[in-house]
C-alpha cells in the first residue's frame, strides 16, 4: 500500500524544472510563475530551428528569435525585454544572432497555464566579457526608425503600423462598420 501511495504521489507531482536562478540579478515583474533565470544560450531564429528555413542574420529582425539553452539544449522563447511593454526581445537579441551569450531575466513556467520556457530578457552578456548590456533599447530604436511619429504618450498611439491597422480594421479589429456600431453602443 505504501508503494502505491508513493507511485501516485510521484505521478501527481510535476517534474521539477531545473533551477537557473543562481547569480541572477533580474528585477521582478510580479508576474505569476516568474523565476529569476540566468543561463548561457545560443541566439537562434526559431523558424530556422524548427523548419530549416534559415535566412541570413536570423531574418534581419523580421522573425522571432529564441535561445537554445546550453545546459539542456531547450529552446526558450524570449518574448519581451526589460521595458514595460511586451516588446523588444528580437531587437535586443538580433546583434547576437548565432552567438552563444549569457542572459539574465525572468523565466515563466506553469504547467497549468501551459507556460513553458517563456523568457523576459533583461540583460545580455557576450561570453568571456565582463560587460552586461541592458535589454532596454527597443523604444529608442523605434523612435529612431519613426521620426515622423514623435510626440507625447505611448509609442503605440503614434506607430504608423498600428494606425494603419486601426484605419483598416477599426479599434476593435472587427471591421469599420462593426467598430462604429460598438462605439455607438458604448458611448450613447
Amino acid at each position: 500500500m505504501k508503494h502505491l501511495f508513493f507511485l501516485i504521489a510521484l505521478v501527481a507531482t510535476p517534474a521539477m524544472a531545473q533551477d537557473f536562478s543562481e547569480g541572477s540579478e533580474a528585477k521582478t515583474w510580479n508576474l505569476y510563475a516568474e523565476q529569476p533565470a540566468r543561463f548561457e544560450a545560443k541566439v537562434v531564429d526559431i523558424l530556422c530551428e524548427l523548419t530549416g528555413d534559415c535566412p541570413d542574420n536570423c531574418g534581419a529582425g523580421n522573425r522571432q528569435l529564441g535561445l537554445v539553452r546550453s545546459a539542456d539544449n531547450v529552446l526558450v522563447f524570449p518574448n519581451k525585454n526589460a521595458q514595460a511593454a511586451f516588446t523588444g526581445a528580437v531587437q535586443e537579441l538580433l546583434p547576437y544572432c548565432t552567438q552563444t551569450v549569457e542572459v539574465d531575466g525572468l523565466l515563466l513556467e506553469d504547467e497549468y497555464l501551459g507556460a513553458k520556457n517563456i523568457y523576459l530578457v533583461q540583460r545580455i552578456r557576450v561570453l568571456d566579457s565582463d560587460e552586461w548590456v541592458r535589454a532596454n533599447s527597443w523604444t529608442k530604436v523605434w523612435a529612431e526608425n519613426h521620426p515622423d511619429a514623435a510626440g507625447k504618450g505611448p509609442w503605440f498611439r503614434r506607430d504608423p503600423r498600428v494606425l494603419a491597422e486601426i484605419a483598416s480594421e477599426g479599434y476593435f479589429g472587427l471591421g469599420l462598420v462593426q467598430d462604429e456600431e460598438i462605439k455607438d453602443d458604448l458611448f450613447e
